[in-house]
């Protein structure tokens, strides 16, 4: 008796193994220092990065941009532009922003709220850069065949 088994099925598996592939590139180390540089430094951020739960969250929408970036940079070897890419993704990725920026501020203090858009433009930029070095690592997975 052969196994019956559908195409979104294989389709799933094949998708979770190349996350978790592509995975491999990301050291926590890393995501400890990104959320020190963005969040770290900003005035209003200081006292949320010191929460461990807002910390976990940054890392969350992290790997979910990281993995955005890596999952679309095959267009980029078939001639795209960065920016051209970033426009097919641009829905997910402003999820994925407001997702970080809501969570920022519920469970922030409160000041939050004055500078509510510096708050969202550091998130943006935060999610930009993950967004961004997913698509040169999955680039370079690709372009090594390592895909």
């Amino acid at each position: 008796m052969n196994v019956i088994t559908s195409f979104a099925e294989k389709k799933r598996m094949k998708q979770i193994n190349y996350e978790k592939s592509v995975l491999r590139e990301i050291s926590l180390k890393v995501l400890k220092e990104r959320v020190q540089q963005f969040f770290g430094s900003f005035r209003l951020t200081q006292s949320l990065v010191m929460n461990r739960g807002i910390e976990e969250a940054c890392y969350d929408v992290a790997i979910e941009a990281f993995l955005l970036g890596a999952s679309l940079s095959r267009f980029g070897l078939y001639g795209e532009e960065v920016n051209q890419v970033k426009l097919r993704c641009q829905n997910e990725e402003k999820h994925i922003v407001d997702t970080l920026y809501n969570f920022m501020l519920y469970w922030g203090s409160g000041d939050e709220g004055v500078m509510s858009e510096s708050l969202y433009y550091l998130c943006e930029q935060y999610i930009n850069s993950w967004w961004m070095d997913g698509f040169y690592k999955g680039e370079k997975r690709i372009k090594l065949k390592l895909h």
